[in-house]
């Protein structure tokens, strides 16, 4: 019985170790296949109609509510924006304006003034007394 064990044992164990050993363990494959994310890519690119989609700029929330409007896949928020960052994506957000301001508002609120720090004209007597 310990010959059969103690030839059973190395063979076992080297078929379940040796395609972990140099490499991540595979995992799940993606639900999204390239036509998927040439779309994906096609409509962060394009950006959204406010017409049409419903919303001003692209959050990941709205993303994936696309892909499972387009395409049935009901992806998460991580697995999106994991999807995002491998195809060059990067999440920006432009600083907001307000709808009504006018060009050059800005430029005219800034006051130019003189600086705030000047160089001192030199002890005073009081002070070169102590």
């Amino acid at each position: 019985m310990a010959s059969l064990f103690a030839a059973t044992l190395p063979s076992t164990l080297s078929r379940y170790t040796d395609g972990l050993v140099d490499r991540k363990a595979p995992g799940q494959p993606s639900l999204l296949k390239d036509e998927h994310r040439a779309a994906l890519a096609r409509i962060v690119e394009d950006g959204p109609k406010p017409a049409i989609h419903g919303v001003v700029r692209w959050r990941i929330v709205d993303l994936c509510q696309w892909l499972f409007e387009e395409f049935r896949i009901s992806l998460s928020e991580t697995t999106v924006s994991r999807e995002l960052r491998a195809m060059g994506y990067r999440k920006l957000s432009a600083r907001p304006r307000h709808h009504a301001q006018r060009d050059g508002a800005i430029d005219e609120f800034k006051k130019i003034s003189p600086h705030a720090w000047k160089k001192s004209r030199g002890k005073r007597a009081s002070m070169r007394a102590t």
